[in-house]
């Protein structure tokens, strides 16, 4: 079972959110939150109540009015998984939903057109960065590339001619040997890096 905890300032909106995660069957809300602190104060008692010694993740999926701001770079730096426009429809919601409590994220296509044009914009890359992609093979420096150009692991498979479980193998040693959580943080990785972009 999949729990969730709603955080947003409208009453109005987390009831919508509530309607939509509990028409579920595989999913529960596990309590509601008006701000932050609320939500951290929420997650917090949960985590305490149901995986207290288990150290299940706490993954955490963002909707926003605004497509692409700084609040969405910050949220992404500090660990967001997904990230959905308010406007999307509420399927998109649940499948956002399995999608980071699989282990995976998730980015609105839109939302990673403008990270890639904002990441393209920025001023020449620490080389710092940059040495952390040595570990990588040249078949993983590839995958990362297309990682970072928003493509899906299908796409990937047809793009580089090759199996999508390969390109699922490639993912996960990426993550390994850069010591990521997920794409999102890959993603930004490769442009900091100045692998992708430009």
């Amino acid at each position: 079972m999949i729990r969730v905890a709603i955080a947003d300032d409208q009453a109005m909106v987390r009831t919508g959110f509530r309607m939509i995660v509990g028409s579920q069957t595989d999913m529960e809300v596990a309590g509601e939150a008006g701000d932050g602190q609320a939500a951290i104060d929420l997650v917090r008692r949960e985590a305490t109540r149901t995986i207290t010694g288990a150290g299940l993740p706490t993954r955490v999926v963002i909707l926003t009015t605004y497509e692409l701001d700084e609040y969405v770079f910050d949220a992404l730096a500090a660990g967001a998984s997904a990230f959905l426009l308010k406007a999307a429809p509420p399927e998109d919601l649940i499948r956002a939903i399995r999608v980071v409590a699989s282990g995976d994220a998730l980015l609105a296509p839109s939302v990673t057109r403008r990270l890639i044009e904002e990441f393209a914009k920025r001023p020449e890359p620490p080389a710092r960065k940059a040495k952390q992609l040595d570990a990588l093979t040249e078949r993983e420096r590839e995958v990362l590339r297309e990682l970072a150009g928003g493509f899906t692991n299908a796409e990937i498979a047809a793009r580089l001619h090759v199996a999508e479980t390969t390109v699922k193998t490639h993912v996960a040693h990426v993550l390994d040997k850069l010591e990521l959580r997920d794409r999102v943080q890959a993603v930004i990785l490769a442009y900091e890096a100045g692998l992708a972009g430009g």
